[in-house]
């Protein structure tokens, strides 16, 4: 078996998980969740407010899924009671970013300021010029509007400026060496 799939995934006092076919729904004080099971995979709920995630059988794509269906209903239940959160820094002198309403809009160093909205679920706090975070209750949404906020002007490697995720280490590279 799957080591993390017969996991069970323990459901927190506040949070409501109703099963229909292969929708899993959670409802938690901060928001509401739905995610659709892939085929083979079955969750059911067991007593003492738990949920079990099983597989028909033992094929390799059976076991792949097994995993990964109980890890994404473990971060739904993760993300209705606490959210998550992700923290971005800025450096480089001029580049900075600004809260306009819900959307963020940053000097990155290019000729125009970018202006970045907030997609459904997901919220933006600035705490300095140089340091903002992206918040919401889907890991996935998160990670992804961070990720694109970060693309936006990746890190250099030679004077490490740029959009980084914090505490993210840039491998620095040596420059021309001169004569």
């Amino acid at each position: 078996m799957s080591r993390i799939g017969k996991l069970p995934i323990a459901v927190p006092a506040g949070v409501d998980v109703t099963i229909d076919g292969r929708t899993v729904s959670v409802k938690g004080p901060k928001g509401t969740l739905t995610h659709t099971v892939v085929a083979p995979i079955e969750i059911a709920k067991g007593e003492d407010g738990v949920l079990n995630v099983t597989r028909p059988n033992d094929e390799r794509q059976s076991k792949a899924l097994h995993g990964l269906s109980r890890t994404l209903v473990a971060n739904m239940i993760t993300g209705v009671t606490q959210g998550y959160v992700k923290k971005l820094e800025i450096s480089g002198v001029g580049y900075r970013v600004l809260a306009k309403g819900s959307n963020l809009e940053f000097s990155l160093g290019y000729s125009h300021p970018i202006l970045v909205e907030a997609p459904e679920g997901i919220t933006f706090k600035v705490e300095s010029p140089t340091r903002f975070s992206v918040e919401g209750i889907d890991k996935q949404k998160v990670g992804e509007v961070a990720a694109n906020i970060r693309k936006l002007r990746k890190p250099d490697p030679y004077k490490a400026k740029g959009v980084k995720y914090e505490g993210e280490v840039i491998r620095r590279k040596v420059g021309k060496a001169g004569k």
